[in-house]
């Protein structure tokens, strides 16, 4: 995982970066009296109309990444460009709503633009989108938002503050260029089978070999000169809740396989996406398990069943929650 750091694979050339730095003098910041507004306005008395999921995808398309440098003929490049900057630059932009050392980044490689690391590159073509863990069809809004609560361990963002709508510009812009009825190929993260077996002990130690020195070898991340989180801590009170999809087995595993690790050169085959399966199901069983923060409301998770077997967390809809466990949790949340 890395936080706001470019990853290699990222397709952005010095062109891009270049644009990009010029446009950083327009970037759209909302005002204060902005930001109070959309979250008065956040609460609406009249509930919004139901989603209604679109229709599933019929065929698959490349990844191609759009070009940053496009941004300068956008006729709103600004707010997208502000949209991009909340995903790589979360936690300092959003401090009220970011409770872990976290940038949307650390998971979404490259701001979005890499490969097989939950990549950004046409999900907004693919939303509404019915979710079973809230077992209700959900927004790109309410995607975000049930990250922030889960991965970021913080709070929702008012859906009508500038910032949403940046984002909301951002993942829109992502995915100009995929059809309507299209997924992009690649953009997912790797399936990885179930039926493997973890082995976390097996795991600790391809932790210590190939992760440790960039996250730490107790999983405390690592910092630059400043201070600031090069890469994020992978478990802890700074971490990521255990109602995160990266707290899962197999979606960790999926992610590491593809996009971990960036900086070990000692192991051959060098690079991402080297982990055979089973070193990735122990690597990932091993630091998804360590301590971390808790989500209490994730009780309430996959209310009309299907929940995978690598939940972490009692659910009352197997009702293997105790009467403590209900009570300190509070009502189902909204999010993804």
């Amino acid at each position: 995982m890395q936080n706001s750091k470019t990853h290699p694979r990222a397709n952005l050339s010095m062109r891009t970066l270049l644009a990009a730095s010029m446009l950083a003098g327009l970037a759209f910041q909302p005002t204060m009296a902005q930001t109070a507004l959309a979250q008065t306005a956040s609460s609406p008395a009249a509930a919004a109309p139901a989603l209604v999921a679109k229709p599933k995808p019929t065929h698959e398309v490349p990844f191609k990444a759009p070009d940053l440098a496009s941004l300068a003929h956008e006729p709103n490049g600004a707010e997208i460009l502000y949209g991009y900057r909340l995903m790589t630059q979360t936690k300092k932009l959003l401090p009220n709503n970011v409770g872990a050392a976290m940038n949307c980044t650390s998971c979404h490689l490259g701001g979005g633009f890499v490969p097989h690391s939950s990549a950004f590159v046409g999900q907004n073509a693919l939303y509404p989108m019915y979710n079973p863990r809230a077992a209700r069809v959900v927004s790109m809004a309410d995607r975000i938002n049930g990250c922030m609560m889960r991965s970021m361990n913080g709070k929702p963002i008012p859906k009508n503050s500038p910032e949403m709508k940046a984002m909301l510009a951002f993942m829109a812009w992502m995915a100009k260029d995929v059809p309507a009825d299209a997924k992009v190929k690649g953009a997912a993260l790797y399936k990885i089978s179930t039926s493997i077996k973890p082995d976390p002990v097996r795991g600790k130690a391809i932790y210590a070999e190939r992760c440790a020195a960039c996250h730490g070898i107790d999983g405390e991340g690592s910092k630059n000169a400043k201070g600031e989180y090069v890469f994020p801590p992978l478990w802890g009170p700074d971490s990521f809740n255990i109602g995160a999809g990266m707290a899962r087995t197999y979606t960790a595993a999926g992610f590491v396989k593809g996009a971990m690790p960036v900086a070990d050169s000692l192991h051959l085959p060098t690079g991402v996406g080297r982990m055979s399966d089973q070193d990735a199901v122990d690597v990932a069983d091993y630091f998804s398990h360590q301590p971390r923060p808790d989500f209490p409301a994730a009780i309430y998770d996959w209310p009309k069943g299907g929940a995978p077997k690598d939940v972490r967390y009692c659910l009352v809809s197997l009702g293997n929650c105790t009467p403590a466990e209900i009570a300190k949790a509070p009502k189902p949340p909204g999010g993804k």
